[in-house]
């Protein structure tokens, strides 16, 4: 078919995609293939693009060189599941009803009326793969290869939920680690986690490998730097920040080699890879832990030291090297933007992430699309991004009150803190120190009022949004995981 001939729908179809791709993928006859590198627990600091010390991150250093530094890049909840479902479904994570971090007593997860990025590019024919930590319910109906994944490799939830717990331990049954929906170790040890960081990037470079020739979206989500850190012999005591300086060298390491995959199969200028984390440092741990940089707080929190994350995006030719974008973004935006690139459907469910498009390729003068960015911790609304402006709703939190967190794996307790109403001048105040709602009237007005528009849709605390849709939850015949502290791991249906 000649362009005279062709209908005018798929004409302005095609225009439209060379447009956003420019004479990138588009050129080479293919669709792009999308890369999601997601690490745990990972602090703002913890990378050498910003501003990382006592390791050498050069691969990471690379991408940032090679592609885009986001600054303010969000995730929708400072805990694990949570954010995972943000990422995923391009939703705030209250809307599809996975809070917190769910664990081996969980009957409940990823509800299959949502649908994921895998499922959204499989509409396109893509093959997809998830190599890592899922945490979005351990029963086989809640697992990858029943929400768009074809292949999944990985441990079901957090490293740490397992006998070898610095502290809870006795609660936890021995740790599985899946290959789709089938247990193919029911007792991963210290000795194995150590090789964790390499099974999954071995499984990614295999996958890249064997999907070559066809449009592909792979999602690696680590299990590392979560605590307890695990590191294999290629990086053990490498660095001057100890285990976890280690561990981090390890994760550049991967990230290295899923980029020289792409190299070498001659991929690069056809692939878009993503590189960020699904919450900021848990500091508890002090020396195994990370660090948020200039930011406020960390990993269970609502400050952005707990949900403002490094993010590095990369395709060659058409991501502008070496740039930056200050402008708000989150992972919810990631599904959508993905989906117009493709010109794939949205999930048919409302979601809440904008195409982002404008801003991730440099486009002069792009805007984000979104008004504001609402920040729940479980159910309770915490705070909203507005441009520079970060609004702060009443509510607890915990906080180390400037001591130092543990060593040696050992955490040391938070204590209880609360914040009254407050408004931050984020352009002028990264730390979200200085309340400044008595000056700015006006802007305080137009973010309570968006903040009350977002309460009637997705609720705080006690009051339920009419937007908020269940997750999914185990059926009458479903097979189910039976993981008992002592027990061997069992399978059965009910």
């Amino acid at each position: 078919m000649n362009l005279r001939s062709m209908p005018a729908r798929i004409l302005l179809g095609a225009m439209l995609l060379a447009a956003l791709l420019g004479t990138t993928a588009s050129a080479a006859g293919r669709l792009p293939n999308f890369v999601i590198i997601y690490i745990d627990d990972m602090g703002y600091g913890d990378i050498g693009p910003f501003g990382a010390e006592g390791y050498p991150t050069p691969n990471l250093d690379r991408m940032a060189e090679e592609g885009r530094r986001f600054t303010d890049f969000y995730v929708t909840q400072a805990v694990c599941s949570a954010s995972r479902a943000g990422l995923l479904t391009g939703c705030y994570n209250v809307r599809v009803g996975i809070l917190g971090a769910l664990n081996h007593r969980a009957n409940h997860g990823i509800s299959s009326d949502e649908m994921t990025i895998a499922g959204v590019v499989k509409q396109k024919g893509y093959a997809t793969a998830c190599f890592g930590k899922w945490h979005l319910g351990h029963h086989p109906r809640f697992l990858p290869t029943n929400h768009g994944f074809d292949e999944y490799v990985g441990l079901p939830y957090s490293n740490d939920m397992w006998p070898g717990h610095p502290t809870g331990g006795k609660t936890y049954p021995d740790l599985p680690l899946l290959e789709g929906t089938k247990v193919i170790d029911a007792d991963v040890t210290a000795q194995d986690q150590e090789q964790l960081t390499t099974l999954y990037t071995e499984k990614a470079v295999d996958f890249i490998n064997r999907n070559k020739e066809k449009p592909f979206f792979l999602y690696v989500p680590h299990s590392m730097v979560h605590v307890p850190l695990y590191v294999s012999d290629k990086f053990r005591g490498k660095s001057e920040r100890g285990l976890f300086g280690d561990v981090v060298m390890e994760i550049d390491w991967s990230v290295g080699r899923i980029l020289d995959t792409l190299r070498r199969n001659n991929l690069e200028k056809d692939t878009m890879v993503v590189f960020t984390a699904d919450n900021g440092p848990w500091l508890s741990y002090g020396d195994h832990a990370g660090t948020a940089g200039p930011l406020r707080e960390g990993k269970g929190t609502m400050f952005d030291g707990g949900c403002r994350e490094p993010t590095l995006m990369w395709w060659p030719g058409t991501i502008p090297a070496g740039s930056v974008c200050a402008t708000p973004a989150m992972t919810i935006d990631l599904l959508p933007t993905m989906a117009a690139l493709i010109d794939a459907p949205l999930p048919k469910n409302k979601i809440d992430g904008k195409n982002i498009w404008p801003l991730i390729a440099g486009e002069e003068d792009a805007a984000s699309p979104h008004e504001a960015y609402f920040f729940y911790y479980g159910p309770q609304l915490h705070a909203m991004r507005m441009g520079q402006w970060k609004l702060h709703f009443p509510h607890d939190y915990r906080t180390l009150s400037r001591r130092k967190g543990g060593t040696g794996g050992i955490p040391v307790d938070y204590d209880p803190a609360k914040i009254e109403l407050s408004l931050f001048d984020l352009e002028n105040d990264i730390a979200e120190s200085n309340d400044v709602k008595d000056r700015h009237p006006e802007v305080l007005a137009k973010m309570q009022k968006l903040a009350g528009a977002m309460r009637e849709d997705l609720g705080d605390g006690k009051i339920v949004g009419t937007g908020r849709r269940e997750p999914g939850r185990l059926q009458d015949g479903d097979i189910r995981f039976h993981w008992e502290p002592g027990t061997p791991n069992e399978t059965e249906a009910h």
